[in-house]
């Protein structure tokens, strides 16, 4: 089992969109093989907003497979939106 932070620095005025956008990702998560459960956060007290999803998975290959997947490009458009400021950081917590 694994957990993966997903860090997300998004453009001010584009939190609805990258929430959205989010949403669509967690819904498609649901029905990928080797993901157990996921929650989003905002940071309240930044000048820009900043998101952490947290997501277990029960591999980090499982993981790595469905940022891969066809199933997450349909429903991500961070560069086509020029939601986020720079590219999400994600680190791997081992259990």
């Amino acid at each position: 089992m694994v957990t993966i932070g997903m860090n997300y620095f998004v453009l001010p005025g584009k939190e609805d969109v990258f929430e959205a956008a989010c949403a669509r990702v967690v819904e498609t998560m649901k029905g990928i093989d080797g993901h157990n459960d996921s929650q989003i956060y905002r940071q309240i007290d930044s000048q820009s907003p900043v998101y952490l999803i947290v997501s277990r998975w029960t591999s980090e290959d499982a993981f790595k497979a469905f940022i891969a997947s066809d199933a997450f490009k349909k429903v991500t458009n961070w560069g086509k939106e020029n939601i986020l400021t720079g590219p999400p950081r994600h680190t791997t917590y081992r259990e």
